[in-house]
């Protein structure tokens, strides 16, 4: 059966505080993190797992570890998209895109680095926001399942670009 396009709007809110460094946006939240209301819910993505191993940590299980983590070690994460028409999880199906407004999180932090999870991230980024934040993103290979070509160990070497600022 064919999936049809829903016009979805974002339901959870940036993970960020004063003192975040960098934000690392995704798309728009899969069918999985939409259910959990929360980013990279979907066991299959490896998001949370190259994060602690970059980190040198536990993979974190609960939403409240995966904020902990993320906060303690001033990374920020958020979405470009807050509404959109998607079919499921497809990033390429989204049409209709309306980005979020960033000046609340870049002003009441001090990140001054952005990544992006994915080439359709990317794009949304380059296409609707850098403008916007005067801020041009650094693309990374994305962590979703469906980027199958890359290995964990790959992904973890691409995502070590981060561990620049943080440290």
């Amino acid at each position: 059966m064919m999936q049809e396009h829903e016009y979805l709007t974002h339901t959870f809110e940036p993970v960020f505080d004063k003192d975040s460094k960098v934000l690392i946006l995704g798309s728009f939240p899969s069918v999985k993190s939409r259910e959990n209301n929360f980013y990279y819910g979907h066991p299959q993505n490896r998001f949370w797992k190259v994060v602690a191993q970059l980190l040198g940590r536990e993979v974190p299980q609960t939403i409240e570890e995966k904020r902990t983590l993320l906060l303690e070690h001033h990374i920020a994460i958020w979405d470009v998209i807050e509404s959109c028409t998607i079919i499921g999880s497809s990033d390429s199906s989204i049409r209709d895109v309306v980005v979020n407004d960033f000046s609340k999180v870049l002003e009441n932090s001090e990140i001054d680095m952005i990544y992006v999870n994915g080439g359709k991230a990317y794009e949304l980024y380059h296409k609707y926001v850098e403008k916007q934040t005067g801020i041009p993103a650094i693309k990374l290979p994305s962590t979703s399942p469906a980027n199958a070509a890359w290995s964990l160990e790959r992904l973890c070497v691409a995502w070590s670009v981060l561990m620049e600022k943080l440290i």
